[in-house]
């Protein structure tokens, strides 16, 4: 468990340093302090929960699928 949630947030500061920079090295506090009207694509303030869950369902989902064929490779 703690292992995922590590995963989670790696991707999570990735993201967010990723898409914004700028904000972050000039003014981090004024940026956060503006998330509850963010217009993040319709989502607003839970925008930066729900792309890193996004992303974070398809490092899953490929991780089942490359554990599914080496389940059916050790089986033959």
């Amino acid at each position: 468990m703690k292992k995922e949630i590590m995963i989670f947030l790696g991707i999570f500061l990735v993201l967010a340093i990723g898409m914004h920079f700028k904000e972050w090295t000039s003014h981090p506090i004024e940026h956060i302090m503006a998330l509850p009207e963010a217009g993040a694509y319709g989502f607003g303030p839970l925008h930066p929960l729900i792309f890193p869950a996004i992303i974070y369902g398809v490092f899953l989902l490929l991780r089942g699928i490359v554990k599914l064929f080496d389940m059916i490779k050790s089986r033959f």
